[in-house]
């Protein structure tokens, strides 16, 4: 078996899953190539487990000030050199292709009548799951952005359709929890802006990730570049999380158990849709803004509950060996009777709803 892996790069939770299933497929032996698209190759990091991997220009989203920028993000692709990538991938050494909502080669594995299978938060939209801004433009772009034969949409929870469990590679210390230290990962928005929010909580450490050229301290704001270990450190050891509402870290802090504060990227369907998920199943608190009175009443009431889910990853590799690549069901069944849901009293209420929903 020889597989092509798409991967939508525009934001770093794709590739985290990616490396999820890059593990397993090594384990397995199975050989998988990967294609990488929207962001350049240099701002590209920890990509030792991808091998050769290709990078392409693709398509991608430009953002500022936490709101999504059409026209730039129109102005910024182009079509041309996407069409061009397109028609010149090559396929005919893999007997299918894998897309984590990666345009180039599921659009390549249409043209050329090759099975892909689409595996992401995204596909998750072809169901009956939590939305918030829906339109008819935001539909078009989940339609036909990376369209796939086959979905393994994932998502907090099923909402009574095929979807799985999120891959949540966590990897967790034995050095204690700090009460006071959050993790703040909040890429959408405006450094000043960010800073500006938690200057008044000087009783907490808070420890931002960022394009920084180098570590910065200003007394109880750390600023990070970015590092997959040691922000995997810095998540185990704090206590809360406050991000933007992408998929894959907000998955990583349920999964730990840490308090969970999210600001969606406005204009961003996506996004948008999982603040509002993430709010009926009470496991996150959200803000529509940058929002001191927000933050605080996070800090000083809000619970974080864990979610404990089995290994996605691999049952995917092993779906993908051993199944008929048609029935995506019995493999959600099999996955979230595995799931291990709260069990304290302040999370009865998270428990209902999900098992209602």
């Amino acid at each position: 078996m020889k597989i092509l892996y798409g991967v939508q790069a525009t934001g770093n939770g794709h590739i985290t899953r990616a490396r999820a299933l890059a593990e397993r497929f090594n384990q397995a032996g199975i050989e998988v190539d990967y294609l990488f698209s929207g962001r350049p190759r240099e701002n590209f990091f920890d990509m030792d487990i991808f091998g050769n991997w290709q990078c392409y220009k693709g398509l991608t989203f430009i953002h500022e000030s936490g709101k999504l920028n059409i026209t730039k993000t129109i102005h910024s692709n182009s079509l041309k050199t996407l069409f061009a990538d397109i028609k010149n991938l090559d396929l005919s050494e893999y007997d299918f292709v894998l897309t984590d909502f990666e345009p180039i080669t599921a659009w390549a594995a249409r043209k050329q009548k090759k099975t892909c299978i689409g595996v992401g938060h995204q596909y998750a939209f072809f169901n009956d799951v939590p939305r918030r801004g829906d339109n008819l433009v935001s539909r078009a772009i989940m339609k036909h952005f990376a369209p796939a034969d086959i979905h393994l949409g994932l998502h907090w929870h099923h909402f009574g359709h095929a979807i799985l469990p999120p891959i949540a590679e966590i990897h967790e210390t034995h050095l204690p929890v700090d009460a006071k230290k959050i993790v703040v990962y909040l890429g959408f928005e405006s450094h000043e802006d960010v800073i500006q929010l938690l200057e008044p909580f000087k009783d907490h450490l808070f420890v931002i990730y960022g394009p920084y050229a180098r570590y910065q301290s200003h007394g109880h704001i750390q600023l990070k570049p970015l590092s997959r270990e040691g922000f995997q450190v810095d998540l185990s050891t704090a206590s809360g999380v406050i991000c933007n509402a992408g998929f894959e870290l907000a998955s990583e802090a349920i999964q730990l158990g840490k308090k969970l504060l999210v600001k969606p990227l406005h204009g961003q369907m996506e996004q948008l849709s999982n603040a509002r998920a993430l709010e009926e199943l009470q496991l996150a608190m959200t803000m529509d803004s940058l929002d001191t009175k927000a933050v605080r009443q996070w800090l000083t009431g809000f619970k974080g509950k864990r979610v404990v889910y089995p290994d996605v990853a691999k049952a995917i590799v092993d779906w993908l060996q051993y199944s008929n690549k048609k029935d995506t069901q019995i493999l959600a069944d099999t996955l979230w009777a595995q799931v291990e849901l709260p069990s304290n009293h302040s999370a009865q209420t998270t428990t209902s709803q999900i098992q209602a929903a």
